[in-house]
């Protein structure tokens, strides 16, 4: 096999099944440099040190950044999410942010996040038919986000438009793209800064009970967001707050239809489904690869890598690892302590990784529960072109 199909992100059939090209690259090359010019690793181990190790940062990201979307996306352009900061600056923005994301503040939410998801399904009930993407993973979601986040019903929709088409231009970071696919994510990106730097003022002038209040009012240790950083982090917040979670919805369920044994098993004891929705995460990962990039000389399992080298953690292929977890190819909700890397690793370890877990426990479990006779409606399933976020376009379903 010749080294451009090791990986290339880009071919159809990496969207529709990229395992086993992670599976050939981890047994052929686990450190592998791609032709166009930066590293790819597919081994647990290999992964995680990277993940841990702040030799392995995010700040020289804003470089490529710049190149993809151009140097004044918003206007006046904005400061660079907590996302693609190191510390020091990381550890302020996630200090001032993070107590809307505790556990236990999530849990205060699950109440009505399962209004939410009951009221989705009372929609499509008498039906006896859906689209799983677009009836219940996609609303679910973006309803929550733009709940917490203050943003009128009537905006959703197009927020929602925005937030796709930024989430598609995520592969032209580090791997050829196409323009049009750039252009619309930039306008966007656009779209949606204005759209928060309009509402900012709202709430400053009239606080609400909702995250962006909070944000405008959080302080740690006599430290405040500037107005800038606030929409910086409603724009992160937005998109990292449901397009994951869309894809966790998706994938769970498409993986469970396809394993009716392990359907059975959680269909009989659904008190399992909190460790069921931790080994979808692994199974399917919605979150397929994230990256460093090297800010000294490093060397990684004997490779010596220079300083601005670029490296991919395919988060996907670290999750089918045989070294770390048992037959990894196969589904299994009664796994004990599936410790995947679904969220990341490390200072980046995704902030509301406990709201997608309690969005994916209540939607998979209340749709089992709902639609006892649940089948596939459909053999051809259409993947979403995107080779960072793996996800189905629809899921049509009867029941």
């Amino acid at each position: 096999m010749n080294e451009e199909i090791l990986f290339n992100p880009l071919l159809p059939e990496f969207h529709a099944d990229p395992y086993p090209f992670y599976k050939r690259l981890r047994e052929k090359e686990p450190i592998h440099q791609s032709p166009l010019g930066f590293w790819v690793l597919t081994r647990y181990e290999d992964c995680v040190a990277v993940l841990r190790d702040q030799r392995f940062g995010r700040e020289e990201f804003q470089q490529m950044l710049t190149a993809v979307y151009g140097d004044e996306t918003e206007k006046p352009a904005l400061p660079r999410s907590m996302l693609f900061r190191d510390p020091p600056d990381h550890t302020r923005l996630r200090a001032l942010v993070s107590k809307a994301f505790t556990p236990r503040m999530i849990e205060t939410m699950r109440e009505h996040i399962q209004e939410i998801v009951d009221r989705l399904l009372d929609r499509v009930q008498d039906a006896g038919r859906m689209d799983v993407i677009e009836d219940l993973a996609y609303p679910l979601p973006v309803t929550v986000i733009c709940e917490m986040l203050g943003v009128p019903v009537a905006d959703h929709a197009s927020i929602r438009g925005w937030s796709a088409e930024i989430a598609r231009s995520l592969d032209a970071i580090g791997l050829p793209s196409d323009e049009g696919i750039v252009e619309r994510g930039r306008r966007s990106r656009r779209a949606l800064a204005d759209y928060f730097r309009r509402l900012v003022p709202e709430r400053r002038a009239r606080p609400q009970n909702d995250l962006l209040s909070g944000l405008l009012a959080a302080e740690e240790h006599g430290d405040k967001l500037s107005p800038d950083e606030v929409i910086a982090m409603c724009l992160l917040l937005f998109i990292a707050g449901h397009e994951t979670t869309v894809n966790l919805i998706g994938n769970g369920t498409l993986a469970l239809l396809r394993h009716p044994e392990q359907l059975k098993k959680l269909r009989a004891e659904p008190s399992r489904i909190g460790n069921a929705v931790e080994e979808l995460l692994r199974y399917d990962s919605p979150v397929q690869r994230t990256a460093r990039i090297t800010t000294t000389e490093v060397e990684l399992a004997g490779q010596p890598l220079a300083k601005g080298t670029m490296v991919i953690t395919a988060l996907g292929a670290a999750n089918r690892d045989p070294a770390q977890f048992a037959d990894p190819d196969r589904l299994d909700v009664t796994r004990k302590d599936p410790r995947h890397i679904s969220f990341g690793f490390g200072i980046h370890f995704c902030l509301g990784a406990p709201l997608a877990r309690v969005e994916g426990q209540l939607a998979l479990g209340t749709l089992l529960r709902r639609a006892p006779n649940l089948a596939l409606a459909e053999s051809k399933l259409e993947w979403r072109e995107s080779s960072v976020l793996r996800g189905l376009k629809r899921l049509n379903v009867t029941f």
